[in-house]
């Protein structure tokens, strides 16, 4: 049984605090630059156990009376078409989603913010879909040497020529579908504009990595490094803060880096910044919130380890360097860890020796590891996905699941009609026959029965999966890892 090493009621209400208390330093107007995932953030659920995926959307719904969302991307990743990795969809239609997510839980979104916008074909296409949905679109331009041109960024030639956006809400929450969207240059913007209409509103930046209050090298803070290897982010000591305060906190090097340019921004808006250091300007009381620090840490550490197989992986398919590979392996060592320590590793390798085929190891919620491997009827994961439900169901390995009548009809249209080259069925067809088994067979619905305690359950695989089976363990919340190496020795 896994260890809960966060507090998540208490993270609820001391966030949302934190927040109110911000809002009111600035007489009333806030403009919160919302960073990271708002929605689905299973990389803070892993390394802090207790953190619920939904945890921030949650925070925000005790501040839904006093707020109100802006969603800003770039009219750049709309010409583009810029993918959301974690999705697979664009990032314009990323927004729609947001949108709709927001009011489903009953938060106001007022508009969106098409940032960088130079006439470009698609954003006008978008700009008029959206518009047509009722949501108000506003145009923020590029600005010339930005940012280092301050005299005509902050002008009405700079940040002035933007359109204002009209909020009314105390808390404005100023988010996007990813990166380099535009959300800290809308938030300028928009004081920029206040401040020529005569409102002292405020800034501040909501993001959860690095955590400010822990060590440098704490586990968590290493886990942050690592799932960022591919962008070169790097945690390090606030010197601002430091030199401030004289108090060691962590930030990490791009804030750091674009610290004294913003602070030099918001001293040409609002006459003086109200912040010394890029620490000051963050609301996140995640630091506070933990309640069992060697829980934390022992999550974290296997966090550090999956996310060296990814890059791993990602490197054999192209999307990252071997500067990747090498700065999780530092990460590895800093955290005191290796591959090995992962134990579905071993065990999964194991079976493929054995067997001579592709093979998977699941760890279930009571530390027991099941296999299983490539065959006739079954892809390796499909394989190991039924013996887990089998083994946690107390069901005979040697009792069978899957009714012929209901595998043969999918086993043929891969065949003859989709011309596959495996016959065999990956998890998301296993589970259909499963379902379907169910009504001729009531083992086949007590393995069922078992699905949901795969949340959490640890998986390796002694290949990298195919898309079918990885959106399935997404699904599923299993925690996969892979070795990097292909399925097959096709090119394409």
């Amino acid at each position: 049984m896994k260890k809960t090493g966060f507090d998540n009621d208490k993270y609820l209400k001391t966030q949302s605090d934190c927040i109110r208390k911000r809002i009111d330093k600035f007489d009333g107007k806030l403009y919160l630059e919302l960073g990271g995932k708002l929605f689905d953030d299973y990389h803070a659920s892993r390394v802090l156990p207790g953190f619920e995926p939904d945890s921030k959307i949650k925070m925000l719904l005790h501040l839904k009376d006093r707020a109100e969302i802006i969603i800003a991307i770039n009219a750049c990743d709309i010409e583009k078409n810029k993918i959301r990795g974690d999705l697979g969809i664009p990032y314009d239609d990323d927004v729609i989603r947001l949108a709709d997510a927001f009011r489903d839980m009953g938060l106001i979104v007022s508009s969106i913010v098409l940032t960088q916008y130079a006439g470009q074909y698609s954003a006008d296409i978008f700009k008029k879909k959206v518009s047509n949905l009722g949501i108000k679109v506003y145009l923020h331009y590029p600005i010339v040497g930005y940012p280092n041109n301050l005299p005509l960024i902050v002008s009405d030639e700079g940040y002035g020529r933007n359109e204002y956006i009209e909020t009314t809400k105390p808390l404005v929450i100023v988010t996007a579908p990813g990166p380099g969207s535009g959300k800290l240059a809308t938030c300028l913007s928009q004081l920029y504009h206040e401040h020529k209409r005569g409102i002292t509103a405020g800034y501040a930046k909501f993001e959860t990595f690095p955590i400010w209050n822990l060590p440098l090298k704490h586990p968590v803070n290493l886990a942050y490094e690592a799932a960022t290897a591919d962008l070169d982010d790097l945690n390090m000591i606030d010197p601002f803060h430091l030199e401030a305060y004289g108090e060691m906190t962590v930030n990490y090097n791009r804030d750091v880096e674009a610290f004294p340019l913003l602070k030099a921004m918001l001293e040409r808006i609002l006459g003086t910044s109200p912040y010394n250091s890029p620490t000051d300007m963050g609301v996140n009381m995640v630091g506070n919130c933990i309640i069992d620090d060697e829980a934390v840490c022992d999550a974290a550490k296997k966090e550090i380890i999956r996310r060296y197989f990814k890059v791993c992986c990602d490197k054999v398919m192209g999307r990252v360097g071997e500067n990747a590979v090498t700065k999780a392996e530092s990460i590895m060592r800093q955290a005191g860890v290796c591959a090995e320590d992962r134990k579905v590793v071993g065990s999964a390798l194991a079976k493929a020796r054995e067997s001579g085929a592709h093979a998977v190891a699941i760890e279930l919620d009571d530390g027991k590891i099941v296999t299983g491997k490539t065959s006739e009827l079954l892809g390796s994961v499909s394989a190991a996905l039924l013996n887990a439900m089998k083994t946690m169901a107390g069901i005979d390995d040697d009792v069978p699941l899957l009714a012929q009548t209901f595998i043969e009809p999918i086993v043929k249209l891969k065949r003859e009609i989709f011309r596959s080259s495996t016959s065999h069925l990956n998890s998301n067809e296993m589970l259909i026959a499963l379902s379907s088994s169910a009504s001729v067979n009531p083992q086949a619905g007590k393995a069922l029965t078992q699905i949901s305690r795969l949340k959490g359950a640890e998986l390796h695989s002694s290949v990298m999966l195919c898309d079918a089976d990885e959106k399935v363990l997404k699904k599923l919340g299993v925690n996969y890892t892979c070795e990097p190496e292909r399925r097959t020795k096709k090119f394409y």
